[in-house]
């Protein structure tokens, strides 16, 4: 199983970005889906989740969202209103189930997003 995440970049503040997350391999059905962030001399922090309801940090809320498309296998994070303090590296991971029901959580690589002011 991989997950590719896609999407990131360079973008003034107040801007937005789309980041996609794309599953492939051998994969039954994904559970929890999850965006995360990394800055520079920081701890990779949750951002938003995804199961049957959506959960975000003070931080986003109201700016992200997030959400799935289950037939193409893919995550999206759509980022409004960015703000310097966005900037960091983006990475999605994913409960994935697989067809002898094994259930695992993959990363994917991570897309850089740098907001400038």
């Amino acid at each position: 199983v991989q997950l590719q995440a896609s999407g990131g970049g360079l973008v003034q503040a107040g801007g937005s970005l789309r980041l996609s997350c794309a599953a492939s391999g051998s994969i039954f059905s994904i559970s929890g889906i999850g965006w995360w962030r990394q800055a520079p001399g920081k701890q990779r922090e949750l951002v938003a989740s995804i199961v049957n309801s959506t959960h975000y940090a003070d931080s986003v809320k109201g700016r992200f969202t997030i959400s799935r498309d289950d037939v193409k296998k893919t995550a999206y994070l759509q980022m409004n209103s960015l703000k310097v303090e966005d900037t960091a590296v983006y990475y999605c991971n994913a409960g994935v189930r697989d067809y002898d029901g094994r259930l695992k959580t993959h990363w994917g690589e991570g897309t850089q997003v740098t907001v400038s002011s």
